[in-house]
């Protein structure tokens, strides 16, 4: 596998407007195939890290779906944008710079306390079941955009998460793994048990 070559390829299949704000690059000190950074609240846009020794183990239909999600999640888990807790922290963070332009501890105190609370809330929403199989419904709908159908899409990347697992030398799922897969199992037709729409 040419690397150069496969990170082209993997750009063209990303929609124009993930590709502007999107870089991907090879690091071979991965422990897994693909990870991408948070897009923090001062970045455009996201890199995707590919470990090409374990990426060429898999099938391209399976590395283009887990492109897609990955970089769906993402999307799906920007800090600005709006939300409850993302108001918590900026109402704390402009609170606690008028509580400390005015000297008050307590009012620090409880800023850093709101805060804190925002912020951590915020981390557990973009690790959740909901937010994920969100990222997978996603990158299946754009990947039906490529020459994927639904059932091709949900069947690559269902095949995707035990394999990557593999590759990392787990041999048991997650919790949210097995989540996603029992959603990738019902669109792809292989179950008639779907998830509830909130986890």
């Amino acid at each position: 596998m040419n690397i150069n070559e496969e990170i082209a390829r993997l750009r063209d299949l990303l929609p124009a407007s993930w590709r502007m704000t999107t870089s991907i690059k090879s690091k071979p000190e991965l422990s897994k195939p693909i990870a991408s950074l948070p897009i923090l609240p001062w970045q455009k846009g996201t890199q995707v890290n590919i470990d090409f020794r374990l990426w060429r183990q898999l099938p391209e239909a399976q590395r283009d779906m887990l492109l897609l999600y990955e970089v769906s999640w993402r999307q799906q888990t920007k800090w600005l944008q709006t939300g409850a807790y993302q108001g918590v922290a900026a109402i704390a963070i402009v609170g606690g710079i008028i509580e400390t332009v005015q000297g008050d501890v307590t009012g620090i105190a409880i800023a850093l306390l709101l805060g804190t609370i925002g912020i951590n809330q915020i981390l557990r929403t973009n690790q959740s079941s909901q937010v994920q199989v969100q990222a997978d419904n996603e990158a299946i709908e754009i990947a039906q955009k490529r020459n994927y159908s639904q059932i091709e899409a949900a069947r690559a990347l269902l095949e995707a998460i035990p394999a990557i697992a593999r590759l990392m030398g787990r041999s048991t799922p997650e919790f949210t793994e097995l989540i996603r897969c029992q959603n990738l199992r019902a669109i792809a037709g292989l179950s008639k048990t779907t998830i509830p729409d909130t986890i």
